[in-house]
């Protein structure tokens, strides 16, 4: 890592997903200038082992800074789950043991630095926006898909929270009456079709049902079905392994499935589909598109938004984290902004 920047310039974002919790150092032009992971507990830890998790990724980061003379203003969070941004409280987690957890005050609490704590996804939507796909757009719709599918409104420039802050659950929408068990409780939701976990779980199904088919999405995990991750998928396909490709293109198809309900609430002019499945590309979001521009009520006669991935990848909760939490020391602290 290269000399980092002047004092002032620097924060920490962390972007806590269902796999693993991502850190890094993070300019004020969006840049990140150093990363740390590590595992995410499981879902039955405790939540103060959680913290100290996030805590000591974070201390990490601060204690690199330091040794280059560089001082960093604030840390940001992006969780996963249902979060309250105003009171810095993780009301709800579907894959983490997180019940009315306030995780601000308690890191703020651990670390001597101002915390802020978001949605995940509304932590890359601002990232995207800010830095990334959806710079220009007026009305913005990002979806992360990851373990789970996150989401997050931006209109005017400015994230749309909802009443009580929990707006932008899109992956909890049901999709499919009495479908698949869901994480939070519920059946049929949108992320149990449409996600990077649907892409290893499916993969997974194909190997242990054997047969030639399967020979390519063997190998590419090493002949261990339970080590297979969406990542492996999107390898495989991308080398030309059908069975792969058609794994994707099922995801895709149920992706603009969900989507077509989404466009037709919220008439955005741009979707960025972010997270580790779009790392696919057009083997995701071509079928996306397709099934959105076939599903979406008065097509023919009303605009189909733009649907890109997202610019920033896997990194756009961590950088959004940050640049919320920068924002917020400089303007109101304690307070989120966009």
């Amino acid at each position: 890592m290269s000399d980092l920047p002047a004092v002032g310039t620097l924060a920490v974002g962390v972007d806590v997903g269902g796999t693993h919790v991502k850190g890094g150092l993070v300019d004020d032009g969006g840049a990140i200038l150093a990363t740390r992971v590590r595992p995410t507990p499981g879902r039955t830890t405790p939540a103060v082992e959680v913290e100290g998790v996030i805590a000591g990724l974070v201390a990490d980061l601060l204690g690199l800074a330091a040794t280059r003379g560089a001082e960093v203003v604030a840390v940001g969070v992006g969780a996963a789950g249902f979060v309250d941004a105003r009171r810095g409280t993780v009301v709800f987690a579907p894959h983490l043991a997180w019940r009315d957890e306030p995780l601000q005050r308690r890191l703020a609490g651990r670390l001597g630095r101002p915390v802020l704590v978001d949605n995940d996804a509304h932590a890359a939507a601002w990232a995207e926006h800010r830095f990334g796909a959806g710079r220009g757009e007026s009305h913005l719709v990002v979806l992360t898909l990851g373990t789970g599918i996150g989401g997050a409104i931006l209109v005017d420039g400015r994230l749309q929270r909802g009443r009580h802050g929990l707006a932008g659950e899109f992956g909890h929408q049901q999709l499919v009456p009495d479908g698949r068990r869901c994480p939070c409780g519920n059946r049929g939701c949108w992320e149990q079709y449409a996600s990077a976990g649907v892409l290893a779980r499916t993969a997974r199904e194909v190997v242990l049902a054997g047969g030639e088919h399967a020979a390519g999405l063997t190998r590419a995990c090493g002949g261990d079905p339970d080590a297979f991750r969406g990542e492996h998928v999107t390898q495989a396909a991308q080398e030309g392994d059908p069975a792969a490709r058609e794994i994707l293109a099922d995801v895709g198809r149920w992706l603009g499935t969900g989507l077509a309900g989404v466009v037709a609430a919220l008439d955005p002019g741009t979707v960025v589909v972010g997270g580790g499945a779009s790392l696919a590309g057009e083997l995701l979001l071509g079928p996306a598109r397709e099934t959105l521009a076939r599903r979406l009520v008065g097509r023919g006669h009303r605009p189909i938004p733009t649907v890109v991935a997202a610019a920033l990848g896997a990194s756009a909760g961590l950088v959004g984290a940050a640049d919320l939490a920068r924002t917020a020391a400089h303007d109101r602290p304690g307070e989120p902004r966009g």
